[in-house]
């Protein structure tokens, strides 16, 4: 059963910065997308970020601007750098990898990284 651990979360200050990692404890083939979703308490998960496997991102409006996402193909492992951080961006963060099993598309999740942002 393929994992992904994530790392990197933490408590920081309003306008700082934090970097999340996620790596998968085994190769995944036929990777679709790589990301990065968000659930802040009482609230649904959201995307964050996504970046396909040739290099194409999207971000949530929210982020736009603040966060990069990138990603090692060959590690199958996937980055969050996050700048300018504000107190609504604090959630448990979690990674995700979508990709073909077969003819039918799969998703893992890591288990998610606590992210806090004070005031």
């Amino acid at each position: 059963q393929v994992q992904l651990v994530e790392s990197g979360g933490g408590l920081v200050q309003a306008g700082g910065s934090l970097r999340l990692s996620c790596a998968a404890s085994e190769i995944i083939f036929n990777i679709i997308t790589m990301g990065w979703y968000r659930q802040a308490p009482g609230k649904q998960r959201e995307l964050v970020a996504v970046i396909t496997t040739g290099g194409s991102t999207a971000y949530a409006d929210s982020v736009k601007g603040r966060f990069t996402i990138s990603r090692d193909n060959a590690k199958n492992t996937v980055y969050l750098q996050m700048n300018s951080l504000k107190p609504e961006d604090t959630a448990v963060y979690y990674c995700n990898t979508h990709a073909w099993v077969g003819v039918r598309p799969n998703d893992y999740w890591g288990q998610g990284t606590q992210v806090t942002v004070s005031s």
